[in-house]
């Protein structure tokens, strides 16, 4: 197939809107409609240039091979997955994933029949999968959202969406025979579930029904409920929200004791969050009396009673790097805290533990606090009564690596143990185990897969400078033998830079094997830690939000114009990739930058910042970019709205859209008319740098079934190859480039 001359036909409107004193084109607005007879033409047309795109690439050989290199990414994630487990007396519950399975799975392990076998000795434990996707639906479009045991392990409420909508619906299902006994609840998106003892009642969050609503708002109002088990969802009883923020998400936990009931409410995305805290002994749990713990503070906070009775607060209040402060639960405003892990200066704090005695000793024993310092994780240990942390070799846990830990992990009923997973550049995540008796680190669960021999790298976190002098940390991974003994290049290579930047979410060391297939194959990969993220605290991310947003494109290109200069790259050999949020970052910068790329991955983005909050969830982030309805901010996002930024005669760089019709967070319109402005605008000749439109049908933003994601990153990563001039990977793959681990070098931010 012949690629064509010019691309498919995309008619111009001459529409403009006056907003705020200030006219804005939108040549074209007519893509926003998905079902139009003329955007479902332009679609399928679209379909077909890129079919001829991929045909053009098999008949003049790929970098990637298809087969060989979904073979390689099947290898790469045969371990599969194990999660930390979530005890509930003598049961565990964790996530799986065998290597070969599309989707993970819910498992229970408890002890077999009988306490003991014929010798006396513990009888044999017997593992049995509770919920797998592919067995509610073979066509493996229905997913996994979240699941959650009741406090006595009886129950099991668990929720699935289809089609990638992401709207989950909750069941219930009885442990002990695998029957579902409850729902289905519809409308539980996002919802979290707090169980009452005894499992006959739960705390959740849902919508209201959308009869109720206007259509425009039907994606929010969101409220707390309490379900009984057994009884239809129409006669919950709504016990919070009413009359807050109609975009306001909801966090919801009961203590173990079932005496404390705390609620968090926020307004979308914002970086701030309010408290609530209810006795239930002192109120019933239809009409929860609250009390605040932190409510209108400009401030972060998540609130837990442990087993010993006081109330912790996990706050960025005066601490944007986090601390822990304590008090008592019938005293829970801020005058009454005190502070108990204090900030680190140059370390976010991530999370907190607590050892004791177990069952009826619930003093604590040891505190242990995980940290993200520049991105990579250290757990220190404190005495809990003082928060001070213990000296030397006593006030660390020794991890396996400089990776991510994730999760603090202790039983109900306490004891001296902690759980937490482990991950690093070429180490799937595993799980360890923490014994404050010995204190000694063992692995406790492995992925239950084969791990394939992954190629030997080298991991150099290097630090450079943004335009305003603000220092900006990336991960740089590259094949041992093409970097020299302190970690740096022996030669430009074809580079991809990812990147996010926003949302206060964080890029950490972790494994992936689409890094590690392009790194194998003689290429660099690059993850950069942008303003926006949460490497740094919240002041980090406040740095990037706002009218602020642009400090993360100018940081993106900084690490991009370093990673020239110090010779791992050249223009021509680099690509930058990212999704969502990260789908803006790179969206920007090949408007702003095409000069400085050769080609983009830009996947589920946002790109009309103007419209973007009539869409989607779009309203609920803006108070991550700004409200378009403002005068002020509108002028934030017009200034690096990457749609509004196109200029006609631009050579842009060889741009992939992958987009996902099932996608309810962010609207495929938005890929659909920056595309065709690019495809409109460019002077670069279609051979040399297409503009192409990946859909997907049946998925979503979020969660899907494991071939699909390897289909994905096959044609990314071909894409990528074929414009950074990747050679052909099988003449690189070799047993002299294999079996080696990840050695982080030249840390230059440490």
């Amino acid at each position: 197939m012949t690629p064509p001359a010019t691309y498919p036909a995309a008619h111009r409107d001459d529409h403009r809107d006056e907003l705020h004193g200030r006219t804005v084109a939108d040549p074209y607005r007519w893509l926003e409609d998905a079902d139009a007879v003329a955007t479902q033409a332009w679609s399928r047309a679209q379909d077909e240039l890129y079919a001829q795109y991929r045909a053009t690439q098999v008949a003049q050989g790929s970098p990637f091979a298809t087969e060989a290199l979904t073979a390689r990414l099947q290898q790469l994630l045969g371990a599969g997955f194990v999660g930390a487990p979530a005890w509930r007396g003598e049961r565990r519950f964790f996530s799986r994933r065998a290597g070969d399975q599309e989707h993970a799975v819910v498992v229970v392990v408890e002890p077999g029949p009988g306490a003991t076998d014929a010798t006396g000795a513990p009888a044999a434990e017997v593992e049995r999968v509770l919920v797998d996707p592919m067995a509610l639906d073979p066509a493996g479009t229905t997913t996994l959202d979240a699941w959650q045991p009741s406090k006595e392990g009886s129950l099991l409420a668990f929720q699935t969406s289809t089609g990638g909508t992401e709207e989950s619906v909750l069941r219930v299902l009885d442990v002990a025979t695998g029957e579902v006994v409850d729902g289905p609840i519809d409308r539980a998106r996002y919802s979290p579930v707090a169980w009452l003892p005894g499992g006959e009642a739960f705390f959740y969050v849902r919508r209201l029904a959308p009869e109720l609503l206007p259509d425009d708002e039907r994606q929010y109002h969101r409220r707390v409920w309490l379900h009984r088990v057994g009884t239809p969802a129409e006669q919950d009883v709504e016990v919070f929200g009413d009359g807050l923020d109609l975009t306001n998400y909801y966090g919801v936990s009961v203590s173990r004791d079932g005496r404390w009931l705390v609620v968090s409410a926020s307004a979308g995305t914002a970086p701030r969050n309010d408290v609530w805290i209810a006795d239930l002994h002192a109120s019933p749990a239809h009409a929860p009396v609250f009390v605040d713990v932190a409510v209108g503070l400009d401030a972060r906070s998540g609130a837990w009673v442990g087993r010993d009775g006081r109330l912790y607060v996990h706050t960025d209040l005066d601490a944007p790097r986090g601390r822990v402060v304590v008090t008592d639960p019938t005293e829970p405003g801020v005058t009454h805290w005190r502070t108990l892990v204090a900030q680190d200066e140059t370390a976010v704090l991530e999370d907190v533990a607590f050892t004791d005695g177990g069952g009826d000793d619930t003093t604590p024993r040891l505190l242990l606090a995980s940290w993200r310092r520049h991105a990579v994780s250290e757990i220190t240990v404190h005495d809990p009564a003082t928060g001070e942390r213990l000296p030397d070799d006593a006030g660390r846990v020794a991890l396996p690596g400089l990776g991510s830990v994730s999760g603090l992990m202790t039983r109900p009923e306490g004891g001296p143990d902690v759980w937490f997973s482990y991950t690093d550049h070429t180490t799937v995540p595993r799980v360890h185990r923490f014994d404050a008796t010995t204190r000694e680190v063992t692995l406790w669960a492995a992925a239950p897969g084969v791990v394939a021999d992954v190629p030997d790298v080298r991991v150099r976190q290097v630090a450079v400078s943004s335009p305003d002098g603000t220092v900006v940390r990336a991960f740089v991974v590259a094949r041992a033998d093409l970097v020299d003994d302190d970690g740096r290049p022996t030669g430009p290579r074809p580079t991809i830079l990812y990147g996010y930047g926003g949302f206060q979410i964080s890029l950490d060391p972790a494994y992936s094997a689409s890094t590690l297939a392009w790194v194998e194959a003689g290429g660099v990969y690059v993850v950069a830690n942008l303003r926006g993220g949460g490497e740094e605290g919240e002041d980090w991310h406040r740095a990037g939000m706002r009218e602020h947003k642009q400090n993360v494109f100018d940081d993106f290109h900084a690490v991009a114009q370093a990673l020239v200069a110090e010779g791992w790259t050249t223009p021509a050999q680099l690509a930058c990739w990212g999704g969502s949020n990260g789908g803006l970052l790179v969206g920007a910068a090949l408007t702003q930058r095409p000069d400085l790329f050769a080609a983009v991955v830009c996947s589920a983005p946002l790109l009309d910042m103007v419209r973007y909050q009539r869409f989607g969830l779009g309203v609920t982030w803006t108070e991550e970019y700004g409200d378009a309805d403002d005068p002020t901010e509108l002028g934030w996002l017009l200034g690096y709205s990457p749609y509004h930024h196109v200029t006609d005669g631009t050579a842009y760089p060889a741009t992939l859209f992958t987009v996902f019709e099932g996608d309810t967070r962010v609207d495929p319109l938005h890929a659909r008319k920056l595309a065709a402005a690019l495809q409109h605008a460019t002077s670069a000749p279609w051979q040399d740098a297409p503009v192409l439109v990946r859909r997907e049908t049946g998925v979503g933003h979020g969660g899907r079934a494991l071939s699909r994601t390897i289909g994905l990153s096959v044609e990314q990563l071909q894409f990528v190859g074929r414009q950074t001039g990747l050679v052909d990977a099988a003449a690189l793959v070799g047993p002299s480039v294999l079996g080696g681990d990840a050695v982080l070098v030249g840390q230059e931010a440490r």
